[in-house]
């Protein structure tokens, strides 16, 4: 009678119990990285940006001018982001600030803002496996998504660029094309693409492979007509709403890496064209296929035609660029270039996912929830496919896979469950566990025979870390504002943490500047001298041995840096005194 009752409560109450999870996972998080959060550890340079984009707004800067002023002054940095997320990150430092005041305020701030969309992303899978599996599966998802560790880390304290947002939306798409009441499941897909496409394109192949199997419902079942045509009106229409209410001035004009006018006429014609092949509909499976068929192909082609410079690569950077900075972004590669240490764990799920919705897919054959177990692994199989042209897509790969991984455990744990032998329901149970939620691989490697770290990537790493430091970097503030010539990659830790302006960040709108730093450092003295003196630069501030500094040396022997790094200063640079300790070195440019 109690595990009736007990099961009666799972599945009558399972949003106010996921969000009572959501809550004690939260005030978990918050316990565990409380340190970060006093000392405003953001671990990103996108998450250095985004507060000083929130800290610019709050400062009066307009609604749609995103550039970052204290980039590259006086012009400033072109960013190419939304609002979105900037929303929730300034509606808490206002709501703290007159308590706590603004230091205290930014950092209570930038540490609940991840964990809002956490909620959103357990109520999705929760949602997903209640359809898919059982109605009482939901809390074995939420487990499984704290099993992710790719993912995790988007919703952790601190994080607080744009992903974890777009995790959210995804896990919302998940379960709208799961959802077997169409019209309102095609209206979250739509609406969830629309707000993620609205923060960045980034996850846009996850939103044109959902869009994309919508249609392939459609074209094996007439009776989908009313999901596509609510997912095409709602995708157009957010899209819409989100480029008017959030698209910056930058973005008004045919660039390729954002919202912009050239994806939202895409998003405006695909919209249209599947409303009117929802509308039409005919009975003939083929003459569907046809038409699905020649939608896609008038969509590519308009696209090429009518912005043939979106062809090549979306951030439409120099060649130059192209080769010496983003083809050696990590999370731009492969996961088979990246070390093995990293691609097992990040690969694991996944593929445990794929293998879990084939299993459900056959076990369904003669179910009514065949078709949305072929939609999740459809998904699942294109997210992890993904993994092989770039590796940032494996946050959103081991999300997906949740669903097929919780189809395999509620397939295996009730019969190790109900053995007659203790050490298979203990052990047994267990070691499942551990296998079906991949988080076996991250004790796996350390005795697999892999190459460890070596004694130079710890160093290096280290130097990031303690460079880009309060403790490094406040000091920083005894000497008068200036604009000061640093690493592309320190540059927003520089200006959220001192009072000074920096030269370059890593935002690829702003080329110019960031091959300037490049090219400075890695010629001669009276090159560097010339650049810093064009971007009005009076300082200059080095990290010896973080990986930035290392590419510049193995890139130009002899070159500017290379010179410094082997105390060849040139009389033209006056050393300033940091603390004793201090990873950094400083300099005052002298023209």
């Amino acid at each position: 009678m109690v595990s009736a009752r007990s099961d009666t409560l799972l599945d009558r109450y399972w949003v106010r119990l996921t969000l009572l999870a959501w809550v004690l996972t939260s005030l978990w998080f918050l316990h565990d990285r409380w340190a970060q959060m006093q000392f405003l550890l953001l671990p990103d340079t996108d998450d250095n940006m985004r507060l000083m984009q929130v800290r610019a707004l709050l400062n009066g800067q307009g609604w749609y001018d995103l550039r970052q002023y204290r980039m590259n002054p006086p012009g400033g940095f072109n960013i190419h982001w939304s609002r979105i997320v900037d929303l929730p990150i300034a509606g808490m430092i206002l709501l703290f600030r007159p308590f706590f005041g603004v230091p205290f305020a930014e950092k209570l701030a930038c540490g609940i803002a991840p964990l809002l969309p956490l909620s959103i992303a357990m109520l999705g899978l929760a949602a997903t496996v209640r359809r898919l599996v059982s109605p009482l599966a939901w809390p074995l998802a939420i487990v499984f998504l704290l099993c992710c560790p790719a993912t995790m880390l988007m919703f952790m304290p601190e994080r607080i660029d744009h992903h974890g947002w777009q995790l959210a939306m995804l896990s919302l798409t998940v379960a709208g094309l799961s959802d077997p009441k169409g019209p309102r499941g095609g209206l979250i897909v739509g609406l969830a693409s629309a707000v993620s496409l609205t923060i960045g394109l980034e996850m846009l192949p996850f939103c044109a492979g959902a869009g994309g199997i919508i249609a392939l419902r459609w074209v094996w079942d007439r009776a989908e007509a009313p999901r596509m045509a609510t997912y095409a009106l709602s995708l157009s229409g957010g899209s819409a709403l989100g480029y008017a209410g959030f698209a910056s001035y930058a973005n008004s004009v045919l660039r390729c890496d954002a919202l912009t006018p050239v994806w939202l006429s895409v998003m405006i014609v695909a919209g249209a064209l599947l409303f009117l092949l929802a509308r039409v509909s005919p009975q003939n499976r083929a003459v569907r296929m046809a038409l699905a068929i020649v939608a896609a192909l008038v969509i590519a082609a308009g696209f090429a035609l009518v912005f043939p410079q979106c062809l090549g690569r979306p951030e439409q950077v120099s060649p130059e660029l192209a080769r010496t900075w983003l083809a050696n972004v990590r999370e731009a590669k492969p996961i088979y270039q990246h070390p093995l240490r990293n691609a097992i764990t990040v690969v694991t799920l996944p593929i445990i996912g794929v293998i879990g919705a084939i299993v459900a897919t056959w076990l369904a054959r003669r179910d009514r929830k065949l078709v949305n177990w072929v939609t999740v692994l459809l998904f699942t199989t294109f997210a992890a496919l993904m993994l092989l042209w770039q590796a940032r897509a494996g946050p959103g790969a081991q999300l997906l896979a949740v669903p097929g991984a919780v189809a395999l455990g509620w397939l295996i744990f009730p019969h190790l469950l109900g053995s007659r032998w203790v050490l298979v329901r203990v052990a047994g149970t267990v070691a499942a566990f551990l296998i079906v939620s991949g988080t076996f691989a991250g004790y796996l490697i350390n005795y697999l025979p892999i190459a460890k770290p070596s004694a130079r990537y710890t160093r290096v790493n280290r130097a990031g870390g303690s460079c880009s430091s309060n403790y490094a970097l406040r000091p920083l503030d005894r000497y008068p504002a200036a604009t000061i010539f640093t690493f592309v990659d320190l540059g927003p830790r520089l200006i959220v943490l001192t009072h000074h302006d920096a030269v370059a960040g890593p935002y690829h709108r702003n080329g110019d500047a960031i091959l300037d730093v490049q090219h400075a450092f890695t010629r001669s003295p009276a090159e560097f001298r010339a650049i810093a003196k064009r971007h009005g630069a009076t300082l200059l501030l080095v990290c010896p041995n973080m990986a930035e500094s290392t590419v510049y040396r193995a890139r130009a022997r002899g070159g500017f840096y290379d010179q410094l790094a082997h105390n060849k200063v040139p009389a033209w640079l006056e050393q300033l005194p940091l603390p004793a300790k201090s990873p950094l070195r400083l300099w005052r440019i002298t023209y």
